[in-house]
């Protein structure tokens, strides 16, 4: 089966087509782009449609769409969800939603991965994944909570995301090892979107909402 998988969680907009051959097509942005401004809504499109060009493949050749559902900003789920409901279903196939921070483990070469990602308000989105199992299930907390909660367990993994970056020097001061920052793992990969997509089954379009583990940091305003 041809696969299209993408992530927007972060500012960063990445994609992939994982043929059915085992072939692999991603289009990944630096980790520089963690920190720009986010550009989903002029990026996403053009980048999935040089992935199924690098592919030789169109959406009529397609199995399944996978997207990253978060935790992550919410403009940045909101279009890419919004994104892959609608691919899905002018394309008549089926939406594989992919947790995020999952998809940022899967690129951690460690025993004990701890993915991070910037969830704004001084806070973090993460998790702790020995292998492919989750040890801690999602969470939102401040960098010192989940300092003094790694100290308490006594473990020592390793951290990638934009999260780690912003707040290395507290994490590596409570034993949490952070990749460099010019390391590709921080940046989630669309292939690892596509790869744990294949153990998911396909749900219709409007079934896939996004992971927000939070409240939204705008509320509408009362009149």
């Amino acid at each position: 089966m041809n696969l299209l998988g993408f992530d927007t969680s972060t500012a960063a907009t990445s994609a992939c087509v994982l043929r059915a051959d085992g072939r692999a097509f991603e289009l990944r942005p630096p980790p520089v782009a963690l920190f720009g401004a986010p550009g989903h809504s002029r990026e996403l499109l053009p980048a999935l449609a040089a992935a199924l060009e690098q592919a030789e493949l169109d959406w009529p050749q397609l199995g399944a769409i996978a997207v990253g559902v978060g935790p992550g900003t919410f403009t940045g789920l909101r279009i890419g969800i919004a994104t892959a409901r609608a691919l899905a279903g002018a394309a008549q196939v089926g939406l594989r939603p992919v947790s995020s921070l999952s998809a940022l483990a899967a690129g951690i070469d460690a025993p004990l991965a701890l993915p991070l990602i910037d969830a704004r308000r001084g806070q973090l989105f993460g998790a702790l994944y020995e292998g492919p199992e989750q040890r801690w299930p999602a969470f939102a907390a401040r960098p010192e909570e989940l300092a003094e909660r790694v100290r308490d367990a006594g473990v020592t993994p390793l951290a990638a995301g934009d999260g780690a970056v912003r707040f290395r020097e507290l994490l590596e001061a409570a034993g949490i090892r952070v990749e460099p920052d010019s390391a590709a793992a921080h940046v989630i990969s669309a292939l690892q979107v596509c790869r744990l997509a294949t153990g998911v089954a396909s749900v219709p379009p409007g079934y896939v909402v996004p992971d927000y583990q939070r409240e939204p940091d705008a509320e509408p305003h009362s009149r």
